[in-house]
């Protein structure tokens, strides 16, 4: 049987390792944001709506369908699935985007030069390599969440003019939405915190 004591001691402790653990995953995204190359994404609109935390755009990007001939190492026979990372290589394009030159299961065979940057997404499980002409990687950056009501708005934009969204990429290939732009206009900033 625990004292008063003891317990008012362990539910401290515990109430510390919570704050520890949500303070870590916060600080590792803000410094993604801080720190990590910016490349500019050019999106597909998707349709938006969350019940649970309202609108949101659901993005597509160039890099979104990777041409199985750019992969430089799949084995033959391959089967892809959920836990196959895949490192894709971005360089600018003259308009500004960025895309993708090259890709590659697992790592990267050499870094990223100082004007490229390579950024790591999942495979969905059971896409036939060998005889798909195009894989969809999952990068963990498809949604970006917006104020109450702006959604549709923003959608219907998307339709007529090319939106963009800035990322940024941590060193290990890690993405996060940045801000989303219309042209030169930033039109919502991630904060840090």
């Amino acid at each position: 049987m625990m004292t008063g004591k003891r317990l008012i001691i362990s539910a401290l402790a515990l109430a510390l390792v919570q704050i520890g653990f949500l303070s870590w995953i916060i600080a590792g995204r803000a410094a993604i944001l801080r720190d990590g190359k910016q490349v500019l994404l050019r999106v597909e609109p998707i349709d938006p709506r969350d019940l649970l935390r309202g609108d949101y755009i659901s993005l597509g990007y160039e890099i979104s369908r990777i041409p199985v001939k750019l992969i430089g190492n799949i084995p033959a026979g391959k089967l892809a699935s959920d836990d196959t990372p895949i490192v894709v290589r971005l360089k600018p394009g003259a308009d500004g985007y960025w895309g993708p030159t090259a890709a590659w299961f697992g790592q990267a065979p050499a870094p990223a030069a100082s004007g490229e940057a390579d950024i790591v997404g999942h495979v969905s499980e059971g896409s036939d390599l060998s005889a798909a002409t195009t894989i969809a990687p999952d990068y963990g950056i498809e949604r970006f969440y917006l104020p109450e009501g702006e959604g549709m708005a923003i959608q219907n934009d998307m339709r007529v003019r090319p939106f963009g969204i800035r990322v940024a990429i941590a060193a290990n290939g890690t993405a996060q939405i940045k801000a989303l732009v219309d042209g030169d206009k930033t039109l919502f900033e991630e904060p840090l915190y």
